[in-house]
């Protein structure tokens, strides 16, 4: 349930078409739904934070994460699973033939009904090299799946600094990047320096044996001097696509208000 089904069903109150115990008793079962014993869904995410629940794939078993999915769209929310291995993914594309399997981000997505509501705000990935795609892809497809407008530029590390600066342009239209690097981590100091927007630093455990699994290029962005910087954790793409999503879906919804307000405004036509 979101805001618009909760006051769609203060509404179907009001006007006698449910009764109020039956509203009740909908209400009550909304926080969350039990699972087999093993998953205590929470259904009531999406009314308080605009996002369904996540499923995090990693150690759950093929049968675990479909029976959640099922929860999930059951409620009409639609459902994204990330780290899912290849075996998992067979299993879930038999159960939900219109899911979509991304084999590189390692994410499962079922489009709810938001899907179909127009693009908001805009999100670039951008990645240093070619070997931190896979936590780019997951940065993606959860930024399309909060239904954000998203652009991959990839393999624009500081190694080659005029490939970057060849990209100024689209990075300048952006509401919020997403940029990801391993080795040492520089590219998302060297972005938040060129560009008026939020920058979400995310690290990859790319590199060799002194980059310690991705903790050289963490501490490296977290002593960023770009003020504009912000990181979340070592190959953690989902945090990064999740936070990029919650700006830019902000933005591009002020954007829709303004226009709205300008349309009023304006003379009518003769």
């Amino acid at each position: 349930m979101d805001a618009r089904e909760l006051k769609r069903l203060l509404q179907d109150v009001a006007e006698g078409r449910i009764a109020t115990d039956d509203a009740l008793q909908r209400i009550r079962v909304q926080p969350f739904q039990d699972t087999g014993g093993f998953a205590k869904v929470d259904t009531h995410r999406r009314l308080r934070c605009g996002f369904p629940e996540v499923i995090f794939g990693q150690g759950k078993t093929s049968e675990q994460i479909e029976a959640i999915l099922k929860t999930l769209l059951k409620h009409e929310q639609g459902g994204l699973v990330t780290r899912v291995a290849p075996s998992v993914a067979e299993h879930l594309q038999t159960a939900f033939p219109e899911g979509e399997y991304n084999a590189l981000g390692r994410t499962f997505h079922v489009r709810g009904p938001a899907t179909n509501e127009p693009k908001l705000g805009r999100v670039i990935i951008v990645t240093a090299g070619t070997s931190d795609l896979p936590v780019a892809e997951e940065a993606r497809v959860t930024a399309e799946s909060w239904n954000c407008e998203v652009k991959l530029i990839a393999d624009v590390g500081v190694a080659g600094l005029h490939r970057l600066l060849h990209q100024l342009p689209q990075l300048a239209d952006a509401d919020a990047l997403v940029v990801v690097a391993g080795m040492e981590g520089a590219l998302p100091s060297v972005v938040g320096g060129l560009v008026d927007c939020p920058v979400i630093a995310v690290p990859t455990s790319i590199g060799y044996g002194a980059h310690f699994h991705g903790l050289a290029a963490l501490l490296g962005m977290l002593n960023s001097c770009a003020s504009n910087v912000t990181v979340v954790n070592i190959d953690a793409g989902f945090n990064g696509g999740h936070y990029a999503g919650l700006i830019a879906r902000r933005m591009g919804q002020a954007r829709l208000v303004a226009d709205a307000r300008e349309s009023v405004r304006a003379p009518a036509a003769h």
